[in-house]
């Protein structure tokens, strides 16, 4: 990879982003997938650029209206990661007060959306979904309680559920191969959990 940027250096093509957001791009084929939100309008969005000439091939606008007023202001609405299948990208949003996982098709459909949790607000929210086996698993720690779940990929019905101490955090679920098993880490603030990840025990 390139050690050296410029405005023109190394630079392949650049895409204007309409809103903003501090989650990452997620590259899967030739897809660039992105979260924005545009808080002027109101609308959480995600956003699909071809990867060799950056032009976008999409935007589907998840939620309009509903963007939280409180939090850091240096937060975004759109702080997390797309995660990708190859066949479905899945996102969360925070929204109306609660926590949104939505997967849409390859072209931007929206297949399903399911709410995970009530979320009172602290600094903001970015905890970014993560794939194993048949499930998404996501979660939404807050000051109010929250949860971490696990749910199907192909409907956004919820297969397992753990609730999780009222403290807020913004971790994402990582799942390692760990003592010979696949385990699901969590860690929050002054606490961590491990779990099954397809049983959420």
């Amino acid at each position: 990879p390139p050690l050296e940027w410029s405005a023109t250096k190394n630079v392949r093509w650049k895409a204007p982003v309409p809103g903003r957001g501090h989650g990452s791009p997620c590259v899967v084929g030739h897809r660039v997938f992105l979260q924005t939100a545009d808080e002027s309008a109101g609308v959480q969005a995600v956003l699909c650029y071809d990867r060799k000439t950056g032009k976008r091939l999409w935007k589907t606008a998840v939620h309009r209206g509903g963007l939280s007023k409180k939090g850091n202001r240096k937060a975004s609405q759109a702080s997390s990661t797309p995660a990708c299948d190859g066949r479905r990208v899945y996102v969360n949003f925070l929204n109306h007060g609660a926590v949104y996982t939505t997967a849409l098709s390859l072209n931007g459909d929206r297949l399903w959306q399911t709410k995970i949790s009530n979320y009172v607000v602290h600094q903001g929210y970015g905890s970014s979904p993560a794939l194993y086996g048949p499930l998404v698993i996501v979660s939404a720690d807050n000051k109010g309680g929250g949860l971490i779940a696990g749910l199907r990929r192909d409907s956004g019905e919820v297969v397992w559920k753990n609730p999780r101490p009222k403290t807020p955090n913004y971790a994402s679920p990582i799942i390692l191969r760990v003592a010979g098993k696949d385990q699901l880490l969590f860690t929050g603030c002054n606490h961590a959990s491990s779990f099954d990840p397809l049983t959420g025990r």
